[in-house]
């Protein structure tokens, strides 16, 4: 299964920083999101482009979850040589994530 079977997501980007939040379709989903949806796994999900440190923030009465990622963007926006490197383009990535092997 992967994550966009139970959560949407919505994100941001201001110079080189990307802000993804993952929010569970349904309220009792938002347990599972918290005890799997962590910032190590995150980091590692996008290695290679986030070059930062990923902080987690937990929103449990909206049933969300938001990832701040330093050095994210390949400089920035307006910087980077990538073909779309905005924020919006890195919260479809991370509803790719699988997660039918989680414990």
């Amino acid at each position: 299964m992967l994550l966009r079977d139970i959560a949407h997501s919505r994100a941001g980007d201001k110079g080189d920083i990307s802000n993804i939040s993952v929010i569970a379709y349904d309220l009792k989903d938002y347990a599972l999101l918290e005890k799997h949806l962590t910032p190590e796994r995150v980091k590692a999900h996008f290695a290679g482009v986030v070059q930062g440190e990923v902080v987690r923030y937990t929103l449990p009465h909206l049933g969300a979850l938001n990832f701040v990622m330093q050095h994210a963007l390949g400089g920035g926006v307006t910087r980077s040589l990538a073909l779309d490197a905005h924020g919006k383009s890195l919260s479809g990535g991370m509803l790719r994530m699988e997660i039918s092997n989680w414990s």
